[in-house]
């Protein structure tokens, strides 16, 4: 499995000063020489973190593989079509929430979703849809001509007893296999930890993981370059928890 590194917590902390540090660019840098095989930042209706002009800097800046996470909306589709990134997440946003509460409803959306997905692909962009592991979204994602989906792992990363967790874990493992027999490319992502991720090799098809509030919380203690390298030796089945900072 390949990791994807989310940044937008390093814009968060620039926002809270409107500074100019610390520079997401930077810190794509920093993350891609510590191993991240793609770069993930989402650009919200209300900015809070990710700015335009961070966008179009890590679209040239990035060398490995820029993945914008992105509403339904019609300002940031035009603006997403404007920037043409290799890889974009539809994912739903509501301006009160914290962070993404859950998946994409693909099937009440499903009109809409296909014309995204088809405008985007048209400009030379890989979509994938933000899904929970739902077997009636993975079907609705299939027929909206989606490349990837990227499973909600949020529910399997809040549970707090081992049956809730396993639940969970089996909930995402027949996702990704249905998913598979769809045609579907699976990514997965959402609240994974050091203490969690190294559980995601029994879903099988997942091709990459995108983790960000791990990685930058960790990165505040301990630096970028080594929250990094430690996530991805944990994906590579090389620890089974964390190292201690």
């Amino acid at each position: 499995m390949k990791l994807g590194v989310n940044i937008d917590h390093i814009a968060t902390l620039r926002q809270v000063r409107h500074a100019a540090l610390p520079d997401p660019v930077v810190a794509a840098a920093l993350a891609e020489m510590a191993g991240a095989d793609g770069i993930t930042v989402h650009l919200r209706e209300d900015r809070r973190h990710i700015q335009d002009a961070d966008v179009a800097r890590l679209r040239q800046a990035v060398r490995t593989k820029l993945n914008l996470e992105m509403s339904l909306a019609p300002a940031i589709v035009e603006r997403a079509l404007e920037f043409t990134p290799p890889c974009a997440c539809l994912v739903p946003e509501r301006r009160q929430e914290l962070t993404t509460e859950g998946g994409l409803d693909v099937c009440a959306a499903f009109d809409e979703v296909k014309r995204v997905t088809g405008l985007l692909q048209a400009n030379g962009t890989l979509v994938s849809l933000f899904i929970d592991p739902d077997l009636a979204h993975v079907d609705a994602a299939a027929n909206a001509k989606a490349t990837f989906i990227e499973l909600h792992t949020g529910a399997f990363a809040e549970a707090r007893s081992e049956e809730r967790q396993r639940r969970e874990l089996d909930k995402l493992i027949r996702a990704a296999q249905h998913a598979h027999a769809r045609g579907l490319r699976v990514n997965a992502g959402h609240g994974l930890d050091y203490h969690n991720v190294h559980l995601m090799h029994q879903v099988p098809h997942v091709e990459e993981l995108n983790i960000g509030h791990a990685i930058v919380a960790r990165a505040v203690l301990v630096g970028l370059d080594r929250a990094v390298r430690d996530m991805v030796a944990l994906i590579a089945n090389r620890w089974q928890s964390t190292p201690n900072p």
